[in-house]
């Protein structure tokens, strides 16, 4: 049971790498640049959407950690 619980957590950081990969790859940021002058709350959308990324993917990574250790 413990070897089939440390293959799902496996998985699950694999998936959560391919996210990653793919939330930071050139084409997908590519859509936050459409515009220059596009912002939310003042703010410039691509710093925003990085931010909002980077700390999700760090958000379920944690998740999962946490999930293995209880």
């Amino acid at each position: 049971m413990k070897r089939r619980r440390e293959s799902l957590l496996a998985q699950r950081l694999w998936a959560l790498f391919a996210a990653g990969w793919l939330l930071f790859s050139f084409p997908l940021l590519r859509l936050w640049l459409a515009d220059g002058s596009t912002t939310w709350l003042g703010l410039p959308l691509l710093p925003v959407a990085l931010f909002a990324a980077w700390a999700g993917l760090v958000a379920l990574l944690a998740v999962l950690m946490e999930a293995r250790q209880g």
